[in-house]
């Protein structure tokens, strides 16, 4: 079965080519960082428009280097939530015309199902049952995957999310969109202990999430500390530990707490450096792997679309001639699936 994966839920164009018996054969992916850095994050209106400029000439420069022809697609999948709607239609109106012209099954795939697969496509490939680290702009997860579709809410965010925090912190500190990498490459410089900041939640029991305490912690630092090169990147040091050894210490309790030795870590901020290096110390302590997407899989991509939708499509999994778009879709109301 050769699937196309449509992506379109932010500011991403992704698209890609998922071959049952060949893998992962190609894929396409345009940012829009460029189009949103003069407003300072993403504007909803001009991420649609570029979908729609994008996604059409962007399918047929991936089936040419793919040695592919349209009429080879055997189903397409696209991303149906959660995101922005005005982007979700995008990619679903012309992956689901496209299949109805070709007269083959679509399926609208959950955009955080998608992330937690993604590192499926790599090898090693983690077996099931693990932990996932869903820790992105939008999300900050833990969840327990005893198979595709077959998930437990461990804990979440309670208000904002990790990659949130780093984007607000970015303001706070003067720097530009995206947040997270600008933040990282100046914490570098920084020097490590000047500034402490909490690491919010892990003195009490649970694994839920909680960063608006954090970002306004920082934004009081800033506010009597100046505006100092040297100092700013000293903050950025600070808060990005203290980001990172939160989401450690909680990724330690959820794999302590069920007893797996899998830890899959997921969506944008996994691709931090520093987040990497702490949960490898981590689970080398315990005993466990981590296993992540390759960098270029941790941003949204059209890779983890096409790899999840053929997962359920292999399934017999189909949906309806509607168009799905949700701006918000809980990942544990997902069914399960046997293959």
């Amino acid at each position: 079965m050769l699937v196309l994966g449509v992506e379109s839920s932010c500011d991403e164009t992704g698209v890609a080519l998922y071959d049952g018996g060949d893998g992962l054969l190609g894929h396409r992916l345009f940012s829009q960082v460029a189009l949103h850095a003069p407003y300072g994050g993403v504007v909803p209106e001009i991420a649609s428009r570029d979908h729609v400029r994008r996604i059409v000439p962007m399918v047929r420069d991936l089936l040419a280097g793919c040695g592919r022809a349209v009429a080879d697609i055997d189903a397409v999948a696209y991303t149906a939530g959660p995101g922005l709607v005005g982007a979700l239609l995008v990619g679903a109106a012309v992956g689901r015309a496209l299949a109805y012209g070709l007269g083959v099954p679509a399926l609208g795939v959950h955009h955080m199902e998608a992330h937690l697969l993604a590192p499926l496509l790599e090898s090693p490939a983690p077996e099931f049952p693990f932990i996932a680290l869903l820790v992105s702009g939008g999300h900050t997860q833990l969840v327990r995957v005893d198979g595709v579709g077959r998930y437990r809410m461990l804990g979440e965010s309670l208000d904002d999310a990790a990659g949130e925090a780093f984007d607000k912190t970015a303001k706070l500190l003067g720097l530009g969109y995206p947040g997270g990498p600008a933040v990282e490459r100046l914490a570098a410089t920084g020097r490590a202990g000047r500034y402490v900041f909490a690491r919010p939640m892990t003195q009490r029991p649970g694994l839920d999430f909680s960063f608006s305490g954090l970002k306004t912690q920082v934004a009081l630092t800033v506010g009597a500390a100046g505006d100092g090169p040297q100092t700013r990147a000293d903050i950025a040091a600070g808060f990005a530990v203290a980001v990172v050894d939160t989401l450690v210490i909680k990724c330690r309790r959820a794999l302590t707490q069920t007893g797996l030795k899998r830890l899959v870590a997921a969506g944008g901020v996994s691709a931090n450096r520093l987040l990497r290096e702490r949960l490898d110390e981590m689970a080398a302590g315990m005993d466990a792997a981590v296993y992540y997407p390759r960098p270029e899989f941790c941003t949204d991509n059209g890779a983890m679309i096409a790899y999840a939708g053929y997962r359920r499509l292999a399934a017999g999994e189909h949906g309806g001639l509607g168009i799905e778009a949700r701006a918000r879709w809980p990942l544990e109301t997902l069914p399960a699936i046997t293959a």
